[in-house]
């Protein structure tokens, strides 16, 4: 009687360990899904003008949520209906309100990462 007792509280102390490494292991917060889209002319999409080593690219985001970059130099960025935070190679965040359109002739920041809001 009492083996079987002990069998069954080990199970469950078990289970519990299971359950509590599993909880752990989980990421935390929400789940994003901000994608990379084509781009067509009347969406309000995040469109990023850059470029890279003698390479230049026009890309566009669509939906909440975090993604990387790349590190690529930003040219112009037009928000479109998203509020939008890069992350540049220094460790600054940096927010544009949604309906902005903004050019870095000069100094282009070089972007780890985008989120949109």
């Amino acid at each position: 009687m009492i083996s079987r007792t002990l069998r069954v509280a080990r199970s469950v102390a078990v289970a519990a360990v299971a359950t509590v490494a599993v909880t752990m292991a989980m990421p935390t917060g929400n789940a994003f899904a901000i994608d990379h889209v084509e781009c067509r002319g009347g969406e309000n999409f995040l469109k990023i003008w850059s470029h890279l080593d003698g390479r230049s690219s026009v890309d566009c985001y669509a939906n909440k949520g975090r993604t990387g970059f790349g590190s690529w130099w930003v040219d112009r960025i037009s928000t479109g209906n998203n509020d939008l935070i890069y992350y540049d190679a220094n460790g600054d965040s940096v927010r544009i309100n949604r309906w902005t359109d903004i050019t870095f002739p000069s100094r282009p920041p070089k972007v780890k990462d985008i989120e949109i809001l």
